[in-house]
């Protein structure tokens, strides 16, 4: 059957329509793909080619009060890998082990790294030697995907000097990454561990750069420069604190590694942290890029010394006689004695409460003293008598008011809160009513019992002696001084009560051989009970009596008797006050 002409030419109409359409949208595509979309497809190519390498940040500097530095950067290296899978990644660290010391629970780590974020490259090594470096760059080809970058290391030229307030840097941990307070980290990033580094990180992180290098379809590196434009990493500001470098290594010096203990020195007007140690040490230095499994294991294993244990302010003890300056000041802003009252029982080496004999540490006896005398011999006997008068529940509610039961609000994380009763009821809920008596006010009145303060807590408390009855809160970085009144004392007892401080460091009463030349220095000895060895040695005090410029807080752990801790803040005292004046460093952006 044979087709209409008419036919045809609708036909051939129809096919070289269809064929116009085609072609239409063949180019429009072609229009979409290479003009409209190609910036996309063009992104998409280099995201295939390029890989984004993180330049890390500096660290803010941390300065001393004199512009001397606490913790600085200097130059170190990094060892990065970039991977198709962790498999592939594995295969690499195993090859890698054989060139240099790589622990199977560092490859595995890194394969977690990986994990977590898989177009980042993995960290292999934070802090590589240069020793490292150079063997890996021997063997550059073996590994095409390796990258050696320079990266900031974190140093403290100080090093055990200052760990116990400026801390230390590590890696981010995977429960990190997941929390809120992390939420903009990435895997492989520094971060705060302890002190200050911890305290103040967001100010003290930068903000990370990359570069980008380029690679082939298996992910190796085929060139490092130029691949694209560089962002520079930012450094973090400087932190300037009121710490006394000088006066920091002048106590962790004098203490050694053979003493164990804390010291804390303060301002006493303004709460400025002029020096914070607990001694022995550990060295911070060593834990930049990780810290090797034996010296954490010769840290943690110490159970006498207890190295990462920051005794200034985490340790809590029996405060013993350095206590007796609350209970002196319950007792005379409650108007029931003043500086010449004697209590009904002279001294004559203990007194008997309830059947009870309680010791004075003076087996001899002080006989009849005034509450000045007590305060400066430290009769037991006086003050037992003494937290009777007062009053068990006053007594709590006193030690209240005075701040024992709070922590003292220093810009350092970990602080422990100290232990002081609330109020009667906390015998009745821990004992029972039946299961205690008033004979608690007797120990709690020469500072043990159920009392453990920090040392840092009780420096606290004695800036408020050294003024007018306000407590500095402790400051380890410039902020806003702040202060509270804890004392309602006239300006007559807080004199009469800084005399007899006086006396304690004299020839009349329990630390004279911590007198300075010169210098009048205010304070009380303790020797705290230790059901477990030796007695706590205590002393906190301020010098010049009348002018008080500092207040140092010392507790020897065991040191037997008060005066050898009197004997130490008196070293601390004396070198700061009679010190050459510093000369400032020149700080970072100053003139």
């Amino acid at each position: 059957m044979s087709l209409h002409p008419n036919d045809i030419q609708r036909r051939a109409r129809l096919a070289s329509w269809l064929t116009a359409l085609s072609l239409v949208l063949l180019a429009s595509g072609f229009f979409r793909a290479q003009v409209l979309e190609s910036a996309r497809y063009r992104l998409s190519s280099q995201k295939n080619r390029l890989r984004e390498v993180p330049i890390p940040a500096a660290r803010g500097i941390i300065y001393d009060r004199h512009g001397w530095v606490i913790a600085e950067n200097v130059p170190g290296y990094s060892v990065t890998i970039l991977s198709s899978s962790s498999d592939s990644l594995r295969s690499t660290l195993e090859r890698l082990s054989t060139i240099i010391d790589l622990a199977p629970d560092e490859i595995e780590s890194a394969v977690r790294r990986f994990k977590r974020d898989p177009n980042r490259p993995t960290v292999v090594l934070a802090d590589a030697s240069f020793d490292q470096v150079s063997v890996l760059e021997e063997h550059r080809t073996e590994f095409p995907s390796l990258i050696i970058q320079a990266a900031p290391k974190r140093r403290y030229p100080d090093g055990p000097a200052v760990s116990a307030f400026a801390g230390y840097t590590g890696e981010i941990n995977e429960a990190e990454l997941n929390s809120t307070e992390y939420k903009s980290y990435k895997s492989g990033q520094q971060v705060g561990r302890s002190g200050l580094e911890k305290q103040y990180e967001s100010q003290l992180r930068g903000l990370e750069g990359s570069r980008f290098v380029e690679v082939d379809a298996r992910g190796r590196v085929v060139r490092e420069a130029g691949a694209r434009p560089d962002r520079p990493a930012t450094a973090a500001p400087p932190l300037v604190t009121n710490i006394d470098l000088d006066l920091q290594r002048f106590i962790a010096g004098y203490l050694g590694d053979s003493l164990v203990g804390g010291v804390v020195a303060l301002e006493p007007r303004t709460g400025a942290v002029l020096a914070i140690h607990s001694a022995p040490a550990f060295d911070p230095n060593r834990f930049i890029g990780g810290v090797s499994a034996q010296y954490y294991r010769e840290l943690t294993t110490d159970s006498v010394g207890r190295p990462m244990y920051n005794k200034a302010m985490q340790g809590k003890y029996a405060p013993a006689s350095t206590f007796k300056l609350a209970t002196a000041a319950i007792a005379l802003e409650a108007g029931l004695v003043d500086f010449d009252t004697r209590m009904p029982q002279p001294c004559t080496g203990g007194y008997t409460y309830g059947g009870r004999y309680f010791r004075c540490w003076d087996k001899k006896g002080h006989g009849a003293v005034t509450l000045s005398q007590a305060i400066a011999k430290s009769c037991d006997s006086y003050f037992y008598q003494l937290g009777l008068r007062i009053s068990l529940s006053r007594m709590l509610a006193g030690g209240v008011q005075l701040k024992f039961r709070e922590r003292s609000g220093i810009d350092l994380p970990s602080e422990a809160a100290p232990q002081w009763p609330y109020a009667v009821e906390y015998f009745n809920k821990r004992y029972g009513p039946n299961g205690w008596t008033n004979a608690v006010t007797l120990n709690l009145s020469i500072g043990q019992g159920e009392n453990a303060q920090t040392i840092l807590n009780m420096a606290r408390f004695y800036t408020a002696l050294a003024t007018d009855g306000y407590a500095a809160r402790p400051e380890v970085v410039k902020r806003s001084p702040e202060r509270t009144k804890i004392m309602n004392l006239t300006p007559a007892q807080l004199a009469g009560l800084r005399d007899a401080m006086a006396d304690v460091v004299s020839g009349r009463g329990t630390a004279g051989s911590a007198a300075i030349q010169g210098v009048i220095l205010a304070g009380k000895t303790g020797t705290a009970q230790n059901e477990t060895g030796k007695d706590h040695a205590w002393f906190v005090g301020f010098a010049p009596k009348d002018d008080p410029k500092i207040v140092v807080a010392v507790m020897l752990w065991q040191g037997e008797h008060g005066y050898a801790a009197a004997r130490i803040a008196s070293k601390v005292v004396e070198h700061y006050l009679k010190r050459p004046a510093i000369q400032p460093a020149n700080v970072e952006g100053d003139d």
